[in-house]
């Protein structure tokens, strides 16, 4: 079939299938309303559809005439998003649409993510399966739940469950490019506990002002594919300015938190604490001074940043001050950012680590009637395509945390996809790229956590390749959609599955 005569050209299902996906609410481990659509929408479709136990969802479609001999293929994507918005939008994640526009050719949310990781994915899937013109194979579509903050999905997903030997992962975020490898991860949680202490029990109560320090306006993004661009860690300016400021004078911290999701560079943080009356004009000082160190430091990429200081009430209390100290430095001693690049494929990111959250809260798992206990929550995420480098920045990170932290766990983790440049699948969707666009597509490796790792482990036989179209600022505020990138990316996929 010509380019001319195949309609594939029109990706017009697409958009509107990605449009119906942000009607459905779809947070990480709330995947219930997307898998009873998705399993809706097939029944509306009179296509095979199952669902296990851990809400995935499987479609499956038989060959078109003329296909039937040939080898299957597998579409995958997942059906979580991440949850993020600017602290000025009200949305309610879990009922709410997400509300999009068009601002020339990028597709945008209105103040929250986009979800196009990996609703576009899915989109794309469902627009082949029900394409009538298209000739394919076999094709099984598998979307996963979780995958944004665990991997569940696709750690659960049974043996026996995938028929086809070869899988088109639909997660990556890169026009033009195919990726046939990514990092494996594993997440780290610190927690410490303590008692606060009243505002009447703090030595220097008499003559006390309250400030709150605030750092917000940041890029964020994605912790992999993002950790190597110079973005600033909210987090990190925050705290670095506590360390700095510490031993000037007594300070007292109320609270502190910042950043949100695990694989979100943190773009926000705030902290309040009390400070001596004394201390009023030199805390201004230290503040603007280091305002414009970091501008200077950050200012070329964080073109929005805003820190700022303000006077507020005093709070009611407070971290012990021996432990809010070595909080601050156990914070300045954990490692962030990249780590290493990788030798064998120049300019890939091999190892990192994201030092995404920190919480403040009261622990209500008290019996009652005993004293109250707070707790501070930290989150950080490592990724590395090596496994012992992932493994020895887990413990660096324990290390640092373990200086105030007296409960440090780690995640199960989940493996990287060890890249195969002589793939026979790679061999088609490069050449189905060529013949499309009249170039050669790059080939890489991907810092970011993909599924395909996972799948190997059951499925060690798999022909395996990702493919995407360009999305920027994902896992924030500022995500976009490449609408063009988009068409060509459904185009290379149908072309594709018509050439296997």
């Amino acid at each position: 079939m010509s380019n001319q005569q195949s309609p594939i050209s029109n990706s017009k299902a697409v958009f509107d299938l990605f449009a119906q996906i942000c009607r459905v609410p779809r947070p990480s481990k709330h995947e219930e309303q997307i898998s009873r659509w998705l399993q809706e929408w097939a029944k509306a479709h009179s296509i095979e559809c199952v669902a296990d136990e851990a809400m995935n969802v499987i479609m499956r479609v038989p060959a078109t005439p003329g296909y039937e001999d040939h080898e299957g293929v597998i579409l995958q994507a997942h059906m979580d998003m991440v949850c993020e918005k600017n602290n000025d939008v009200t949305h309610d994640f879990m009922k709410d649409p997400i509300e999009t526009y068009v601002d020339g050719e990028w597709l945008k949310a209105k103040g929250t993510t986009l979800g196009g990781d990996d609703g576009i994915g899915i989109s794309m899937a469902l627009a082949a399966i029900t394409d009538p013109e298209l000739k394919h194979p076999a094709i099984e579509c598998l979307f996963t739940v979780d995958e944004e903050t665990g991997l569940t999905g696709a750690m659960k997903l049974k043996d026996g469950m995938l028929k086809h030997k070869r899988l088109i992962n639909l997660d990556s975020e890169d026009d033009g490019q195919i990726f046939i490898g990514c990092a494996g991860g594993i997440d780290t949680l610190a927690k410490m506990h303590y008692e606060p202490v009243n505002n009447s029990q703090c030595t220097m109560h008499n003559a006390q002002l309250g400030i709150r320090l605030s750092v917000s306006g940041l890029l964020g993004g994605h912790s992999g594919d993002d950790i190597n661009k110079g973005r600033a860690n909210a987090n990190q300016i925050l705290v670095w300015f506590l360390a700095r400021i510490w031993p000037q004078a007594e300070i007292q911290l109320a609270s502190i938190n910042g950043g949100n999701l695990r694989n979100a560079i943190a773009r926000e943080a705030e902290a309040v604490i009390a400070i001596p009356m004394s201390y009023k004009e030199q805390i201004r000082i230290e503040w603007n001074n280091y305002v414009a160190q970091m501008e200077g430091v950050f200012g070329e990429v964080e073109k929005e940043m805003q820190l700022e200081l303000e006077t507020c009430d005093m709070p009611d209390t407070f971290v012990p001050a021996d432990k809010a100290y070595r909080l601050v430095m156990a914070l300045c001693e954990c490692p962030h950012g990249m780590i290493a690049m990788s030798h064998e494929m120049p300019g890939l990111v091999e190892t990192s680590t994201n030092l995404a959250s920190i919480k403040m809260y009261e622990d209500t798992s008290l019996p009652c009637g005993e004293s109250r206990r707070g707790v501070v929550e930290i989150n950080t995420s490592q990724r590395s395509s090596k496994e012992p480098a992932k493994h020895h920045l887990k413990w660096a990170v324990e290390q640092a945390l373990s200086l105030v932290c007296d409960e440090v766990t780690h995640g199960d983790g989940y493996p990287g996809w060890a890249p195969n440049p002589s793939s026979q699948l790679l061999g088609v969707v490069k050449k189905a790229y060529e013949d499309l666009f009249k170039a050669e597509p790059k080939v890489l490796a991907i810092h970011a956590g993909l599924e395909c790792g996972l799948f190997l482990e059951k499925y060690p036989y798999l022909d395996m390749v990702s493919i995407g179209p360009q999305m920027y600022g994902v896992h924030s505020p500022s995500e976009r959609l490449s609408i063009p990138s988009t068409e060509r990316c459904y185009k290379w996929l149908c072309r594709t599955l018509e050439t296997l």
